[in-house]
Protein backbone atom coordinates (compact mmCIF):
# COMPACT_ATOMS: atom_id res chain seq x y z
CA UNK A 1 0.00 0.00 0.00
CA UNK A 2 1.27 3.47 -1.15
CA UNK A 3 1.75 6.02 1.39
CA UNK A 4 -1.26 8.29 -0.33
CA UNK A 5 -3.65 5.12 0.32
CA UNK A 6 -3.09 5.10 3.93
CA UNK A 7 -3.28 8.33 4.60
CA UNK A 8 -6.63 9.39 4.81
CA UNK A 9 -7.60 12.95 2.53
CA UNK A 10 -7.18 16.20 4.39
CA UNK A 11 -10.93 17.45 4.65
CA UNK A 12 -11.92 20.57 2.62
CA UNK A 13 -15.35 22.75 2.68
CA UNK A 14 -16.36 25.48 0.94
CA UNK A 15 -18.14 28.23 1.74
CA UNK A 16 -20.09 29.81 -0.91
CA UNK A 17 -21.58 33.29 -0.69
CA UNK A 18 -23.34 35.15 -3.61
CA UNK A 19 -22.35 38.69 -4.18
CA UNK A 20 -24.84 41.34 -2.90
CA UNK A 21 -27.49 38.78 -4.70
CA UNK A 22 -30.82 40.46 -4.78
CA UNK A 23 -28.98 43.55 -6.37
CA UNK A 24 -26.90 41.82 -8.59
CA UNK A 25 -29.62 40.02 -10.04
CA UNK A 26 -31.54 43.69 -10.60
CA UNK A 27 -28.47 44.54 -12.18
CA UNK A 28 -28.65 41.89 -14.78
CA UNK A 29 -32.35 43.87 -15.08
CA UNK A 30 -31.34 47.54 -15.27
CA UNK A 31 -27.87 47.14 -16.47
CA UNK A 32 -27.81 51.02 -16.54
CA UNK A 33 -27.46 50.62 -12.53
CA UNK A 34 -24.48 49.32 -12.65
CA UNK A 35 -22.42 50.96 -10.07
CA UNK A 36 -25.22 53.36 -8.72
CA UNK A 37 -25.90 53.54 -5.03
CA UNK A 38 -28.87 51.24 -5.22
CA UNK A 39 -30.82 49.77 -2.53
CA UNK A 40 -33.66 46.81 -2.51
CA UNK A 41 -36.61 46.89 -0.02
CA UNK A 42 -39.15 48.65 1.82
CA UNK A 43 -42.52 48.12 1.43
CA UNK A 44 -44.40 48.85 -2.04
CA UNK A 45 -45.35 52.19 -3.24
CA UNK A 46 -46.97 54.21 -5.97
CA UNK A 47 -43.69 54.76 -7.24
CA UNK A 48 -42.70 51.41 -7.33
CA UNK A 49 -45.82 50.41 -8.85
CA UNK A 50 -44.95 53.44 -11.50
CA UNK A 51 -41.62 52.23 -12.63
CA UNK A 52 -42.30 48.83 -13.21
CA UNK A 53 -44.99 49.63 -15.16
CA UNK A 54 -42.41 51.70 -17.39
CA UNK A 55 -40.16 48.91 -17.50
CA UNK A 56 -43.06 47.04 -19.11
CA UNK A 57 -44.17 49.35 -21.88
CA UNK A 58 -40.57 50.13 -22.64
CA UNK A 59 -38.27 47.36 -21.14
CA UNK A 60 -35.79 47.55 -18.16
CA UNK A 61 -33.20 48.68 -20.00
CA UNK A 62 -34.87 51.36 -22.11
CA UNK A 63 -35.28 53.42 -18.49
CA UNK A 64 -33.42 56.67 -17.54
CA UNK A 65 -31.37 56.96 -13.84
CA UNK A 66 -33.69 60.16 -13.73
CA UNK A 67 -36.65 57.63 -13.75
CA UNK A 68 -36.10 55.54 -10.62
CA UNK A 69 -37.12 56.88 -7.25
CA UNK A 70 -34.46 57.87 -5.04
CA UNK A 71 -34.48 57.33 -1.47
CA UNK A 72 -34.16 60.89 -0.28
CA UNK A 73 -37.84 60.66 -1.30
CA UNK A 74 -39.28 57.55 0.76
CA UNK A 75 -41.31 57.87 3.66
CA UNK A 76 -42.26 54.65 5.97
CA UNK A 77 -41.05 52.49 8.62
CA UNK A 78 -39.71 49.76 5.44
CA UNK A 79 -36.21 47.84 6.05
CA UNK A 80 -33.03 47.67 3.38
CA UNK A 81 -33.41 43.92 2.23
CA UNK A 82 -29.78 44.38 0.76
CA UNK A 83 -27.91 46.75 -1.45
CA UNK A 84 -25.13 47.42 -4.06
CA UNK A 85 -21.38 47.90 -3.03
CA UNK A 86 -21.92 51.04 -3.72
CA UNK A 87 -24.38 52.30 -1.57
CA UNK A 88 -22.62 50.12 1.08
CA UNK A 89 -19.53 52.15 1.11
CA UNK A 90 -21.74 54.91 2.36
CA UNK A 91 -22.72 52.44 5.62
CA UNK A 92 -26.18 51.53 4.22
CA UNK A 93 -26.58 47.85 5.04
CA UNK A 94 -29.26 44.74 4.87
CA UNK A 95 -32.14 45.02 7.86
CA UNK A 96 -31.76 49.37 8.09
CA UNK A 97 -34.42 51.43 8.42
CA UNK A 98 -35.02 52.50 4.97
CA UNK A 99 -35.05 56.37 6.97
CA UNK A 100 -32.17 55.85 8.47
CA UNK A 101 -30.51 55.06 5.16
CA UNK A 102 -31.69 57.89 3.31
CA UNK A 103 -29.81 59.87 5.87
CA UNK A 104 -26.22 58.34 5.17
CA UNK A 105 -27.06 58.20 1.12
CA UNK A 106 -30.19 59.82 0.12
CA UNK A 107 -29.32 59.46 -3.80
CA UNK A 108 -29.15 56.03 -3.55
CA UNK A 109 -31.70 54.36 -6.12
CA UNK A 110 -34.54 52.48 -4.34
CA UNK A 111 -35.69 49.37 -6.19
CA UNK A 112 -38.39 47.44 -4.79
CA UNK A 113 -38.09 43.20 -4.08
CA UNK A 114 -38.90 40.67 -6.24
CA UNK A 115 -38.46 37.08 -4.44
CA UNK A 116 -40.07 35.37 -6.97
CA UNK A 117 -37.20 36.24 -9.10
CA UNK A 118 -34.60 35.62 -6.29
CA UNK A 119 -35.91 32.68 -5.71
CA UNK A 120 -35.63 31.39 -9.36
CA UNK A 121 -31.67 32.58 -9.36
CA UNK A 122 -31.18 30.50 -6.36
CA UNK A 123 -32.51 27.53 -7.88
CA UNK A 124 -30.50 27.60 -11.06
CA UNK A 125 -26.64 28.65 -8.79
CA UNK A 126 -27.54 25.60 -7.12
CA UNK A 127 -28.38 23.35 -9.95
CA UNK A 128 -24.33 24.35 -11.34
CA UNK A 129 -22.75 23.82 -7.84
CA UNK A 130 -24.50 20.28 -7.96
CA UNK A 131 -23.27 19.43 -11.11
CA UNK A 132 -19.77 19.15 -9.88
CA UNK A 133 -20.16 18.81 -5.81
CA UNK A 134 -23.43 17.11 -5.59
CA UNK A 135 -23.07 17.22 -1.37
CA UNK A 136 -23.96 20.43 -0.47
CA UNK A 137 -25.71 22.12 2.80
CA UNK A 138 -28.09 24.76 1.48
CA UNK A 139 -28.23 27.74 3.93
CA UNK A 140 -30.62 30.11 2.56
CA UNK A 141 -31.53 31.82 -0.80
CA UNK A 142 -27.84 33.05 -1.72
CA UNK A 143 -25.23 31.00 0.40
CA UNK A 144 -24.13 27.23 0.44
CA UNK A 145 -21.26 25.06 1.72
CA UNK A 146 -20.08 22.81 -0.69
CA UNK A 147 -18.48 19.14 0.18
CA UNK A 148 -14.64 19.26 -1.74
CA UNK A 149 -12.62 16.65 -0.07
CA UNK A 150 -13.05 13.90 -2.26
CA UNK A 151 -13.30 16.11 -5.78
CA UNK A 152 -10.53 15.19 -8.25
CA UNK A 153 -7.85 17.69 -7.89
CA UNK A 154 -8.80 19.15 -4.34
CA UNK A 155 -6.14 17.61 -2.17
CA UNK A 156 -3.52 19.15 -4.47
CA UNK A 157 -4.78 23.08 -4.38
CA UNK A 158 -6.90 22.85 -1.76
CA UNK A 159 -9.80 23.34 -3.80
CA UNK A 160 -9.08 26.80 -5.90
CA UNK A 161 -9.33 25.15 -9.06
CA UNK A 162 -12.82 23.30 -7.92
CA UNK A 163 -13.71 26.62 -6.61
CA UNK A 164 -12.86 28.77 -9.91
CA UNK A 165 -15.05 25.74 -12.15
CA UNK A 166 -17.66 26.91 -10.04
CA UNK A 167 -17.32 30.57 -10.35
CA UNK A 168 -17.36 30.09 -14.01
CA UNK A 169 -20.85 27.86 -13.99
CA UNK A 170 -22.44 29.67 -12.03
CA UNK A 171 -21.56 33.35 -14.25
CA UNK A 172 -22.36 31.68 -17.47
CA UNK A 173 -25.58 29.98 -16.45
CA UNK A 174 -26.87 32.92 -14.28
CA UNK A 175 -24.25 36.12 -15.50
CA UNK A 176 -23.63 36.41 -11.43
CA UNK A 177 -20.49 36.23 -9.27
CA UNK A 178 -19.73 34.63 -6.40
CA UNK A 179 -17.26 34.44 -3.43
CA UNK A 180 -15.82 31.12 -2.26
CA UNK A 181 -13.82 29.91 0.55
CA UNK A 182 -11.84 26.63 1.31
CA UNK A 183 -11.07 25.36 4.39
CA UNK A 184 -11.03 22.35 6.47
CA UNK A 185 -14.27 23.06 8.45
CA UNK A 186 -16.99 25.32 7.96
CA UNK A 187 -16.47 27.76 10.81
CA UNK A 188 -13.17 29.08 8.86
CA UNK A 189 -14.90 28.62 5.52
CA UNK A 190 -16.98 31.03 6.08
CA UNK A 191 -14.78 33.62 7.12
CA UNK A 192 -12.67 33.25 4.22
CA UNK A 193 -15.42 33.62 1.85
CA UNK A 194 -15.47 37.05 2.95
CA UNK A 195 -11.72 37.79 2.47
CA UNK A 196 -11.86 38.74 -1.26
CA UNK A 197 -15.21 40.23 -2.04
CA UNK A 198 -16.44 40.77 -4.44
CA UNK A 199 -15.97 37.35 -7.32
CA UNK A 200 -12.82 36.35 -4.98
CA UNK A 201 -11.53 32.93 -3.77
CA UNK A 202 -9.55 32.51 -0.52
CA UNK A 203 -8.19 29.10 0.17
CA UNK A 204 -6.91 28.39 3.88
CA UNK A 205 -4.92 25.59 5.48
CA UNK A 206 -4.75 24.61 8.82
CA UNK A 207 -0.91 26.24 8.32
CA UNK A 208 -2.34 29.42 7.69
CA UNK A 209 -4.29 30.09 11.37
CA UNK A 210 -1.57 32.22 12.73
CA UNK A 211 -1.10 34.57 9.66
CA UNK A 212 -4.81 34.36 8.52
CA UNK A 213 -7.33 34.07 11.08
CA UNK A 214 -5.45 35.05 14.32
CA UNK A 215 -5.46 38.86 13.67
CA UNK A 216 -8.67 39.23 12.83
CA UNK A 217 -11.35 40.92 15.38
CA UNK A 218 -13.06 38.13 17.45
CA UNK A 219 -16.27 39.60 15.64
CA UNK A 220 -15.17 37.97 12.30
CA UNK A 221 -16.20 34.50 13.84
CA UNK A 222 -19.37 33.56 12.73
CA UNK A 223 -21.60 33.22 16.51
CA UNK A 224 -19.73 35.82 18.09
CA UNK A 225 -22.54 38.41 17.92
CA UNK A 226 -21.91 42.49 19.54
CA UNK A 227 -23.07 41.54 22.92
CA UNK A 228 -20.25 39.27 23.45
CA UNK A 229 -17.60 41.30 21.20
CA UNK A 230 -18.20 43.76 23.55
CA UNK A 231 -17.88 41.40 26.83
CA UNK A 232 -14.70 40.27 25.26
CA UNK A 233 -13.38 43.99 24.33
CA UNK A 234 -14.42 45.20 28.21
CA UNK A 235 -12.14 41.71 28.96
CA UNK A 236 -9.34 43.40 26.75
CA UNK A 237 -9.59 40.61 23.99
CA UNK A 238 -9.41 42.04 20.80
CA UNK A 239 -8.33 39.78 18.35
CA UNK A 240 -9.07 36.44 17.77
CA UNK A 241 -5.00 35.91 18.49
CA UNK A 242 -6.02 37.16 22.02
CA UNK A 243 -8.87 34.69 22.22
CA UNK A 244 -7.15 31.51 21.18
CA UNK A 245 -4.22 32.55 24.06
CA UNK A 246 -7.15 32.23 26.64
CA UNK A 247 -6.84 29.53 29.35
CA UNK A 248 -10.33 27.27 28.14
CA UNK A 249 -11.47 27.27 31.57
CA UNK A 250 -11.31 30.89 32.17
CA UNK A 251 -13.36 31.29 29.23
CA UNK A 252 -15.61 28.85 30.33
CA UNK A 253 -16.21 30.82 34.09
CA UNK A 254 -16.54 33.79 32.13
CA UNK A 255 -18.97 32.70 29.37
CA UNK A 256 -20.53 29.23 30.96
CA UNK A 257 -19.41 25.61 30.56
CA UNK A 258 -20.85 25.07 26.45
CA UNK A 259 -20.50 28.80 24.77
CA UNK A 260 -16.97 29.46 26.41
CA UNK A 261 -15.15 25.92 25.45
CA UNK A 262 -16.75 26.70 22.20
CA UNK A 263 -15.04 30.25 22.14
CA UNK A 264 -11.77 28.30 23.04
CA UNK A 265 -12.17 26.25 20.30
CA UNK A 266 -13.21 28.71 17.77
CA UNK A 267 -10.58 30.62 18.18
CA UNK A 268 -7.95 27.91 17.37
CA UNK A 269 -9.54 27.14 14.14
CA UNK A 270 -11.92 24.04 15.39
CA UNK A 271 -15.06 23.03 13.77
CA UNK A 272 -16.42 19.45 13.20
CA UNK A 273 -19.99 20.22 11.83
CA UNK A 274 -20.70 17.72 8.93
CA UNK A 275 -22.37 19.25 6.39
CA UNK A 276 -26.09 18.86 6.50
CA UNK A 277 -28.08 18.42 3.68
CA UNK A 278 -31.58 17.92 4.97
CA UNK A 279 -32.48 19.60 7.69
CA UNK A 280 -34.84 22.64 7.48
CA UNK A 281 -34.50 25.46 10.35
CA UNK A 282 -37.45 25.68 12.78
CA UNK A 283 -37.82 29.64 13.15
CA UNK A 284 -36.89 32.75 12.55
CA UNK A 285 -36.57 35.41 14.99
CA UNK A 286 -35.66 39.24 15.54
CA UNK A 287 -35.43 40.37 19.20
CA UNK A 288 -33.58 43.65 20.41
CA UNK A 289 -32.34 44.32 24.15
CA UNK A 290 -33.40 48.17 25.00
CA UNK A 291 -30.64 50.86 25.95
CA UNK A 292 -33.35 51.54 28.65
CA UNK A 293 -35.98 49.82 29.93
CA UNK A 294 -38.95 51.14 28.77
CA UNK A 295 -42.72 51.39 29.95
CA UNK A 296 -45.67 49.82 27.72
CA UNK A 297 -47.52 53.08 28.33
CA UNK A 298 -45.02 55.93 28.94
CA UNK A 299 -42.68 54.62 26.27
CA UNK A 300 -45.86 53.49 23.82
CA UNK A 301 -44.54 55.03 20.40
CA UNK A 302 -41.19 54.12 21.14
CA UNK A 303 -42.29 50.68 21.90
CA UNK A 304 -44.48 50.08 18.97
CA UNK A 305 -42.11 51.31 16.51
CA UNK A 306 -39.39 48.97 17.63
CA UNK A 307 -42.30 45.92 17.64
CA UNK A 308 -42.77 47.37 13.97
CA UNK A 309 -38.89 47.03 12.89
CA UNK A 310 -38.66 44.06 14.81
CA UNK A 311 -42.18 42.20 12.48
CA UNK A 312 -40.36 43.72 9.41
CA UNK A 313 -37.13 42.24 9.75
CA UNK A 314 -38.49 38.99 10.43
CA UNK A 315 -40.44 38.94 7.66
CA UNK A 316 -37.47 40.48 5.52
CA UNK A 317 -35.39 37.14 6.68
CA UNK A 318 -38.08 35.15 5.58
CA UNK A 319 -38.85 36.38 2.58
CA UNK A 320 -34.53 36.25 1.86
CA UNK A 321 -34.50 33.00 2.75
CA UNK A 322 -37.81 31.69 0.83
CA UNK A 323 -39.78 30.76 3.97
CA UNK A 324 -42.85 31.32 5.24
CA UNK A 325 -44.43 30.03 8.72
CA UNK A 326 -47.55 29.82 10.51
CA UNK A 327 -46.68 30.07 14.41
CA UNK A 328 -46.50 33.64 15.25
CA UNK A 329 -44.54 34.30 18.91
CA UNK A 330 -43.24 37.10 20.97
CA UNK A 331 -40.40 37.47 23.80
CA UNK A 332 -40.32 39.68 26.25
CA UNK A 333 -38.32 40.40 28.96
CA UNK A 334 -39.29 42.27 32.36
CA UNK A 335 -36.57 44.48 33.94
CA UNK A 336 -36.41 41.95 36.86
CA UNK A 337 -34.85 39.66 34.06
CA UNK A 338 -37.99 37.55 34.31
CA UNK A 339 -38.71 36.63 30.42
CA UNK A 340 -42.29 35.55 28.84
CA UNK A 341 -43.28 33.99 25.24
CA UNK A 342 -46.19 33.56 24.00
CA UNK A 343 -47.17 32.43 20.71
CA UNK A 344 -50.29 31.70 18.37
CA UNK A 345 -51.04 29.34 15.40
CA UNK A 346 -52.63 30.33 11.95
CA UNK A 347 -53.60 27.89 9.30
CA UNK A 348 -52.21 29.85 6.93
CA UNK A 349 -48.53 30.19 5.92
CA UNK A 350 -47.05 33.73 5.92
CA UNK A 351 -43.86 35.62 5.29
CA UNK A 352 -45.83 38.85 5.67
CA UNK A 353 -44.57 42.01 7.70
CA UNK A 354 -48.24 42.96 8.41
CA UNK A 355 -49.87 39.76 9.16
CA UNK A 356 -47.12 39.13 11.43
CA UNK A 357 -47.26 42.55 13.14
CA UNK A 358 -51.25 41.40 13.39
CA UNK A 359 -50.54 38.06 15.37
CA UNK A 360 -47.50 39.02 17.33
CA UNK A 361 -49.58 41.60 18.71
CA UNK A 362 -52.76 39.25 19.44
CA UNK A 363 -49.97 37.45 21.64
CA UNK A 364 -48.71 40.66 23.29
CA UNK A 365 -52.53 41.44 25.05
CA UNK A 366 -51.61 37.78 26.77
CA UNK A 367 -48.87 38.68 28.55
CA UNK A 368 -48.68 41.46 31.52
CA UNK A 369 -47.34 44.97 30.72
CA UNK A 370 -47.24 46.51 33.80
CA UNK A 371 -43.72 46.46 34.86
CA UNK A 372 -40.83 47.80 32.37
CA UNK A 373 -39.25 45.86 29.37
CA UNK A 374 -35.75 45.29 28.89
CA UNK A 375 -35.96 43.08 25.52
CA UNK A 376 -38.88 42.12 22.74
CA UNK A 377 -38.59 40.03 20.34
CA UNK A 378 -41.02 38.32 17.23
CA UNK A 379 -40.64 34.55 16.01
CA UNK A 380 -41.77 32.74 13.32
CA UNK A 381 -42.24 29.03 13.42
CA UNK A 382 -43.11 26.49 11.46
CA UNK A 383 -41.61 26.92 8.84
CA UNK A 384 -41.57 25.56 5.18
CA UNK A 385 -39.88 26.25 1.98
CA UNK A 386 -42.33 28.94 0.24
CA UNK A 387 -41.93 27.57 -2.69
CA UNK A 388 -42.80 24.30 -1.19
CA UNK A 389 -46.32 25.34 0.36
CA UNK A 390 -48.85 24.41 -1.63
CA UNK A 391 -50.19 21.69 -0.05
CA UNK A 392 -51.88 25.40 2.10
CA UNK A 393 -52.77 28.58 1.57
CA UNK A 394 -50.18 31.05 2.09
CA UNK A 395 -50.14 35.32 2.57
CA UNK A 396 -48.26 37.02 0.24
CA UNK A 397 -46.02 40.66 1.38
CA UNK A 398 -48.77 42.65 0.98
CA UNK A 399 -47.99 46.58 -0.34
CA UNK A 400 -48.14 49.54 2.15
CA UNK A 401 -46.66 50.14 5.46
CA UNK A 402 -47.05 49.20 8.65
CA UNK A 403 -47.87 52.23 10.23
CA UNK A 404 -51.58 51.85 9.42
CA UNK A 405 -51.86 48.35 11.20
CA UNK A 406 -54.33 49.48 14.49
CA UNK A 407 -53.86 46.74 17.33
CA UNK A 408 -54.67 47.38 21.04
CA UNK A 409 -51.43 47.07 22.98
CA UNK A 410 -48.82 48.44 25.00
CA UNK A 411 -51.28 50.77 26.13
CA UNK A 412 -52.84 52.07 23.12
Amino acid sequence: MSPSESTPPIRRIAHLDMDAFFASVELLRYPQLKGQAVVIGGSRRNPDHILLQAARDRGHDALGLEEFPRLRDYAGRGVITTATYAARQFGVGSAMGMMKAAMLCPDAIVLPVDFDEYRRYSRLFKAEIRKMAPVMEDRGIDEVYIELTDLPGVQADGGRAMAEAIQAAIFAATGLTCSVGAAPNKLLAKMASEFHKPNGISIVHETDLATLIWPLPCRKINGIGPKTDERLQALGIHTIAELAACDEAWLIRQFGKSYGAWLHASAHGRDHRPLVTESEPVSMSRETTFGRDLHAVQDKAELGAIFTRLCEQVAADLQRKGYVGRTIGIKIRYDNFRAVTRDHTEEIHTADAKTIRRLAGECLKRVPLERRLRLLGVRVGSLVRADAAGGGPVSTPEAGELKGVTLSLFGE
